[in-house]
This record gives structure tokens, C-alpha cells and sequence, in this order.
């Protein structure tokens, strides 16, 4: 397999194949049903009625059942070569092999004890604190003046902390408002555990994010393109409305969980890093809110400079956006795949005949319930 080419591979297969079938029908085909099976003596060769020399066909009678055995060794082994050839083209897993997959992870970090769980999410603020870093150095010395260009560079290199915290074991609050809402939709999960996943990693983003801010300022980071930038990013975040940064925080963690969905998907680290990349590259472009990163951006334009209070950075952006992402973890991916592959869609209640059948047997469950009750006070 590992030497010729496939197609030289299948064509010799076949060809053995082929002659073995030949070989074994010669052996049980014999005309007349007569079967030689000892060898005549050596020059005295004779003709049987299929017309070719009975010595022959007594060899072929004798030898028939290994050369049987071997040809469905063969064609085994041609089926499961093909089998595995096929197995290895598969670079992504299915939609509902995914979700379990998710499943199973938003079950293990929830099982975690609250001092793993913790470790995780400081290293998952510390790998998007560096990459925000990057992003400002590079997109803030780049280009001064074109805005469009600087947000272009920044979009290209701030998804490398989604690959960073994936491969690493890493926990993101954004990403455990999706794993852990549907294995609680699955019932794998209490709702203890859903939250104390959620506040744990929330906080331990938080310590990672505030920690890369720290070096930034000791090492001397922000200054120049790079101070600029940091400045501009956070003064726009606490400029909009409470609600347009809700909408804004939500259609982020959309595309942010979409990203987590498609590197589970993918079985090598090329694919995973193309499916992380678009979808972050693309909320970074448009202007979406992310609680994580915001962890990092608003303290480093504080230091940055921007005429901004802690207060402005928390009633103004990380309240909403926290709301935001949340909203769109739990009910837009959770609750939508759950629905989609999992138990909240299962039987009946995946059709609109099925929930209304649902909602009658409800109401009247709920009025035997209140005639119980009545019973019961009357008693």
C-alpha cells in the first residue's frame, strides 16, 4: 500500500482474483460430475471430458480449497484497504458527531474541580491577551492613518488564540456558554454545574487577559501605533447603546461557537485552523463584542490612555456584552443544535403536530393537577 500506486494496487488485486476464480471453477466444473482426485502416473497423461489433461485437473481439484481460501483472503483484504482509504479521506465529522462531541466536552469541563476549571481559563485569557497583543503591534504600526487596512490586519491575526486555547485544553467563557448549555440540554449536566463552569472560566479570563495587560505596560508595549490603536478600540466599544451592544455581543458568540463547531469538526490541525479562522476573522471585520477579548482590549486602552473610567468599561460594554454571549452560547447554539441533533428535537417535539399534541396534554395535565388540589382544600 505504501509503495505502489493505488491504482496499480486495485488493478493487481483484481487481476489475482480473477485467476483464482478461474482456477477453482476448473477444479469443481468438471463435466459429468466426475471428480479425479489422484494424479496420474508421470507420462501417461490423459484427456478428461472438459477437454484438458486429467492430471490437471486432478492438481486443481487438490489444490481448490487454498486457492479459495486465498482469494477471500485477498478480496478481504482489497475491501478493508478500500474501507480504511476511505475512513482516512474524511477530514471532518458529521453534524450529529460533532454535536456529541461538544456534548462529551461541555460534560468533561464541567466535571472538573473548581481549581482545574480555573487553570484552564487564566491559560485561555492569557493565549487571547498575546494574540490581542500581536494584533495591536502589528495592525498599529501598519498602515498609520487607514483604518480599514489596520482593521484588516488585526482580523487576520487575532483568531491564532482560538487555535491556542482548542488545542491547548484552554476554557473560554464564550465557548463554555455553548458546550456546557447542550450537555445540559442533553441532561448530562445540573444547572449547579452549568453556572459554576460559566462564573469559574468568566473570572479566569478575566486573571489571563489582566495579566497580559500587566506585561504589555512592564515591558514598555504601548507606545506609538500601538498605544494609538488600543486607545481608539476602546473608546468606540463604550459608545454605543446598551442594547445595540447586546445584539452586537450575541451575533459575536454566534460566529465565535460556529468557529469552536468547526474545528470539532475537523480531524487535522490545517482544517481546524481554516475553520477557526473565518469566522473570527469576520466578527473582528465587522465590529462584533467579545467578552474576552474585551477582558484585554479595555484595560489596554486604559493603560493606552483612553479617556475612559472602570466604571464606563463595566456598565457600558463587559455587562451587555457578557448578556450578549451568553444569550447566543446557550439558546442560539445550544438550544439550536440540541434541537437540531439532540433531545430537545427528538420524537415529537420536532414537529409542529408533535408540540401541539405537547402543549394539549400539558393543559391538561395542569387542569387534573388544579382538580387535585381543589380536592385536596375541599378535604
Amino acid at each position: 500500500h505504501l509503495l505502489l500506486p493505488q491504482a496499480q494496487v486495485v488493478k493487481a488485486v483484481d487481476s489475482r482474483l480473477l485467476e483464482l476464480s478461474a482456477m477453482s471453477a476448473v477444479a469443481f466444473s468438471i463435466p459429468g460430475g466426475s471428480r479425479v482426485t489422484q494424479p496420474l502416473p508421470q507420462g501417461n497423461v490423459q484427456s478428461g471430458r472438459s477437454g484438458m489433461p486429467t492430471e490437471l485437473q486432478a492438481t486443481a481439484a487438490d489444490t481448490a480449497p487454498a486457492f479459495l481460501a486465498a482469494g477471500v483472503a485477498l478480496a478481504l483484504t482489497k475491501r478493508t484497504w478500500r474501507s480504511r482509504r476511505s475512513a482516512r479521506a474524511s477530514l471532518v465529522t458529521s453534524p450529529p458527531e460533532t454535536f456529541q462531541l461538544l456534548v462529551q466536552k461541555g460534560e468533561g469541563n464541567a466535571r472538573l474541580s473548581i481549581l482545574k476549571t480555573l487553570h484552564a481559563s487564566v491559560m485561555g485569557g492569557c493565549y487571547v491577551g498575546m494574540s490581542g497583543l500581536l494584533s495591536l503591534i502589528i495592525a498599529g504600526n501598519s498602515a498609520p492613518g487607514n483604518m480599514t487596512a489596520q482593521t484588516a490586519i488585526f482580523a487576520a491575526l487575532f483568531p491564532v488564540n482560538l487555535l491556542l486555547v482548542l488545542q491547548s485544553g484552554g476554557q473560554l467563557f464564550t465557548g463554555n456558554t455553548a458546550t456546557s448549555s447542550m450537555a445540559l440540554f442533553e441532561r448530562k449536566i445540573t444547572r449547579v454545574q452549568l453556572m459554576r463552569t460559566w462564573i469559574t472560566s468568566y473570572f479566569g479570563n478575566i486573571i489571563g487577559c489582566g495579566l497580559m495587560v500587566l506585561v504589555a505596560w512592564y515591558v514598555g508595549v504601548f507606545q506609538g501605533g500601538t498605544s494609538e490603536m488600543a486607545a481608539r478600540i476602546a473608546m468606540k466599544k463604550c459608545h454605543a447603546t446598551f442594547g445595540q451592544t447586546i445584539v452586537k455581543a450575541i451575533m459575536c458568540n454566534w460566529l465565535v461557537c460556529m468557529a469552536v463547531w468547526l474545528a470539532t469538526s475537523a480531524q487535522d490541525l490545517a482544517s481546524k485552523m481554516v475553520g477557526i479562522w473565518f469566522p473570527i476573522s469576520m466578527f473582528i471585520a465587522i465590529g462584533f463584542e467579545h467578552s474576552v477579548a474585551n477582558m484585554f482590549m479595555l484595560p489596554a486602552g486604559l493603560v493606552a490612555g483612553a479617556k475612559l473610567s472602570i466604571a464606563d468599561v463595566i456598565v457600558k460594554n463587559l455587562i451587555p456584552v457578557t448578556i450578549g454571549n451568553a444569550i447566543a452560547g446557550s439558546i442560539v447554539i445550544g438550544a439550536g443544535f440540541s434541537f437540531a441533533y439532540g433531545r430537545l428535537g427528538s420524537g415529537k417535539k420536532g414537529s409542529f403536530t408533535g408540540i401541539r399534541e405537547l402543549r394539549k396534554r400539558r393543559a391538561a395535565w395542569n387542569q387534573i393537577s388544579v382538580l387535585g388540589s381543589d380536592d385536596t382544600a375541599a378535604a
